[in-house]
């Protein structure tokens, strides 16, 4: 499924279950490049290559497995500028539900509303998959967190130092969901 893009933007896309191992150095080149600036996403500074395509060989086989939806975003040279993932399996008594994880921009293509049309992706995504909750955590006072409120998530409370941010510096973290 495409989510097509007008010219010279980013194409967002769900990755088929055959071809997740295929983007795996490209999703870790993303993966090291938000780690390095700053973003906690569950890794810590250094983050090498081997442990961030170690990371998406695991959601490869969720991918292929069907547990997990993967969207990427292309730049105009069929690069992966961006990524999000929903996460499709679910306890037997939250089979509605789904999580939004690792939703990553590379800092190149920032700035351009791609991790607003990863989510709107990962919504028509969710649709399809017959999920009617989404929820998400992030960092409390982020970039991220803006996004999310803007794009109708609705904010259900937050932690402090919940989480550490790559530099080892503590964290809140702020909990959302949005019903579709």
């Amino acid at each position: 499924m495409n989510f097509p893009a007008p010219t010279a933007l980013p194409t967002v896309r769900r990755v088929g279950t055959n071809e997740a191992a295929a983007c795996i150095p490209a999703l870790a080149e993303v993966l090291v490049d938000c780690v390095e600036g700053g973003a906690s996403v569950g890794f810590m500074l250094p983050l090498g290559t081997a442990k961030a395509e170690a990371f998406w060989r695991g959601v490869a086989d969720g991918v292929a497995s069907g547990a997990r939806a993967l969207l990427v975003a292309e730049d105009a040279t069929g690069q992966v500028v961006g990524t999000v993932q929903l996460v499709l399996a679910q306890p037997d008594n939250q089979p509605h539900r789904a999580d939004l994880a690792k939703m990553l921009v590379h800092r190149r293509a920032r700035r351009q509303g791609l991790a607003r049309r990863l989510l709107e992706a990962a919504d028509t995504v969710a649709r399809d998959e017959g999920k009617t909750v989404l929820v998400l955590d992030t960092v409390t006072g982020g970039d991220a967190e803006r996004l999310y409120t803007r794009a109708g998530w609705q904010r259900v409370g937050t932690v402090p130092e919940y989480a550490l941010l790559p530099d080892g510096t503590l964290c809140g973290t702020t909990f959302f969901h949005k019903r579709l």
